[in-house]
């Protein structure tokens, strides 16, 4: 015996599904009343009693197994929203590592940009250092240079001055003076 409510499990499970109307369920149950169940002889209320029992039965059976797959595939939907979203977050998790692994590239290229600019400053200070000598041993040089040119300007002074004295004491070797050997002629002017 069943102890269904009047709507039974078939009309609740169709309409849990929420594709199946009203009119729909009552025309199953008319279907399922009247199926199997008229054997043309009238021998008792026993015998459609029985049948109904046994088409009720079936139906039972089928709507349970329904609903069965129907919960089986409304947790395989969750099961599958998780994975989705296990998905989504690993992918996340994977973006999320990539970004890290440029975040810390960028931050090695920031060092680098760093320690080269640092670099670059010391080579600047370093070039700068040396160009101030290189003026000042320019400006020796140069010094030196008009040096060497008013020494040379003097020795060439010295050297006519020595000559006309010599001249000069030609005229007087008569006299017994010896005169001082000639200096080297200056290199000419750099």
């Amino acid at each position: 015996m069943s102890t269904l409510p009047e709507n039974g499990i078939l009309a609740h499970s169709l309409a849990a599904m929420g594709a199946i109307t009203d009119d729909e369920v009552i025309r199953k149950r008319l279907l399922i009343d009247g199926e199997g169940c008229n054997s043309g002889s009238h021998e008792g209320g026993y015998t459609q009693y029985q049948c109904m029992l046994s088409t009720l039965s079936q139906c039972e059976f089928s709507m349970g197994k329904t609903l069965l797959v129907y919960e089986m595939n409304l947790r395989n939907m969750e099961n599958y929203e998780k994975i989705y979203n296990d998905t989504e977050i690993a992918a996340a998790h994977e973006k999320i590592a990539e970004c890290k692994k440029q975040i810390l590239q960028v931050k090695r290229l920031r060092k680098k940009l760093h320690e080269t600019l640092k670099q670059l400053e010391a080579l600047g200070k370093e070039l700068q250092h040396l160009s101030h000598i290189k003026e000042n041993v320019e400006d020796k040089l140069e010094s030196r240079r008009k040096q060497f040119h008013v020494l040379l300007s003097t020795i060439h002074e010295l050297q006519q001055t020595l000559e006309n004295d010599e001249k000069l004491s030609e005229g007087s070797g008569e006299r017994g003076i010896t005169p001082p050997p000639p200096l080297p002629r200056p290199c000419p002017q750099v």
